[in-house]
């Protein structure tokens, strides 16, 4: 459980802490009263932005927690009115990824085949319209001035 000293010495440096903002709250004042207007404008200004910056966070950090909330629920099985174990959302939850990454993959195995299929079929269609000596095509720096010359 709670150790009383621990509880105790928590509200010991909460008690400090909160006496130490006071004191710098006080001198701040204190100091934007001597200030002149265009600084203490540009101070105001600058403190509305902090507070709508914090209430953003604050706004993110709750719909985060309300989706990953959301999330955890649908992973492990939970929601209103559920009478079984939700084995079959849980099987969902992480089937799902798996199949989405292999998909994934197979997508980019296909369009990199793609890719030198497209390539293979350009350099050939530049070899038969273009006009050349049959002794160029047995060069063999032939085929990587082609290359360079499409740009790959």
């Amino acid at each position: 459980m709670n150790d009383p000293r621990t509880f105790s010495s928590s509200l010991d440096a909460q008690a400090l802490e909160a006496r130490f903002a006071l004191r710098v709250t006080a001198r701040l004042s204190e100091q934007a009263a001597r200030q002149p207007h265009s600084i203490e404008e540009r101070l105001r200004f600058a403190r509305q932005q902090a507070l709508e910056r914090a209430r953003v966070r604050r706004k993110a950090a709750a719909m985060a927690s309300d989706v990953q909330a959301l999330g955890s629920t649908l992973a492990l099985g939970g929601g209103a009115g559920q009478q079984h174990s939700g084995w079959w959302q849980r099987a969902m939850a992480t089937a799902l990824p798996l199949a989405v990454l292999l998909g994934g993959l197979t997508l980019i195995h296909w369009n990199q085949t793609h890719a030198q299929i497209e390539a293979a079929v350009q350099i050939d269609a530049e070899l038969l319209t273009d006009d050349l000596p049959p002794a160029a095509y047995s060069d063999p720096g032939f085929y990587e001035f082609l290359r360079k010359q499409q740009g790959g």
